[in-house]
């Protein structure tokens, strides 16, 4: 029996996480304590542009924990970017994406290696709670899901983030997906593998706010639905053709109106109401056609999905 350890990559985007870094670490280093004499860790810090003394952290605690490895990005990517980034820096065996400011729990990680070792590719980490989310965020979240699943072809589970293992395998199918706007919770899934689930209790945040107001949960929802559904073309189009179908009704409507009443005095209220309607659905349906276009108008040009400033701690 080979006794070569297996090594463990926990991805971690920062950004404006100063107050937060050394918890991470020593509440990470001690999971991986229970374990270290099967497993080796490396972490992959990616330092999203922060604009506190993050970096300065990262740097100060990496003496203490050498499996720490900074990648620090040229400016803010976004969430999308610095996972990206991290899976490509990642080595292990497998790969844990987690977030820093501890509201996913760290000693999760001994549970999905468990289901790892029982022949799972995929472990994902399932939040059996919203608490900490405001009552819109608790919305909007349950209605996304259920709308994004319901059009696309793809199935988003429920209340699963960006937290979870992943079998070397998986993370090389990943890196090969050439498009530069990613969605990284539409492409885990788009993948596929052999998945379990664990469930866990979101925690409260460590310290610090969340960078997500509602406006950019909209967006990150808009980017959902438009990066893995074409339906909100179709959608527009069958609304289109049933508009038709009705102006046409009711042109033959006016007509036999006219040819049996005679001709009445034109409705200047309801003109203005046609008039606004059509033009309204119109311009909706000019900015759903926009966002598919300015998708691909964004991967012609294919630029990079980051940009790295330094690499700290990697030979």
């Amino acid at each position: 029996m080979s006794t070569t350890k297996k090594t463990i990559s926990v991805i971690s985007p920062f950004y404006n996480e100063e107050l937060g870094v050394e918890a991470f670490f020593a509440r990470l280093s001690s999971v991986h304590a229970e374990v270290a004499d099967r497993y080796d860790l490396e972490v992959i810090a990616i330092n999203d542009g922060s604009k506190d003394n993050t970096l300065s952290e990262l740097v100060n605690v990496r003496p203490r924990y050498p499996f720490l490895t900074i990648v620090d990005l040229s400016r803010n990517f976004g969430k999308e970017a610095a996972l990206s980034a991290g899976l490509d820096y990642a080595t292990g065996d497998v790969v844990i994406p987690i977030d820093s400011d501890l509201q996913h729990p760290p000693e999760l990680i001994l549970e999905m290696l468990a289901q790892w070792e029982a022949g799972f590719e995929v472990v994902l980490a399932k939040r059996v709670d919203r608490d900490t989310d405001r009552a819109i965020q608790k919305f909007s979240a349950n209605s996304f899901y259920k709308l994004h699943n319901y059009i696309s072809d793809i199935d988003i589970p429920a209340d699963v983030g960006d937290y979870r293992l992943m079998d070397r395998k998986v993370v090389n199918a990943l890196k090969a997906l050439p498009e530069n706007r990613r969605f990284m919770k539409g492409l885990f899934a788009w993948v596929g593998f052999k998945t379990t689930t664990v469930e866990y209790k979101v925690e409260p945040r460590l310290s610090g706010v969340t960078s997500f107001n509602t406006w950019k949960l909209w967006n990150f929802a808009l980017e959902g639905i438009t990066s893995f559904s074409s339906a909100p073309l179709r959608i527009w189009s069958y609304l289109g053709g049933a508009i038709s179908l009705l102006s046409f009704l009711y042109a033959l409507y006016l007509i036999l109106k006219t040819v049996v009443f005679g001709i009445d005095t034109p409705g200047y209220a309801s003109l203005m109401i046609a008039i606004l309607f059509v033009g309204g659905i119109q311009l909706i349906g000019i900015g759903v056609l926009g966002e598919y276009l300015g998708r691909i108008f964004v991967e012609t040009k294919r630029r990079p999905v980051y940009i790295v400033r330094e690499v700290i701690g990697r030979g």
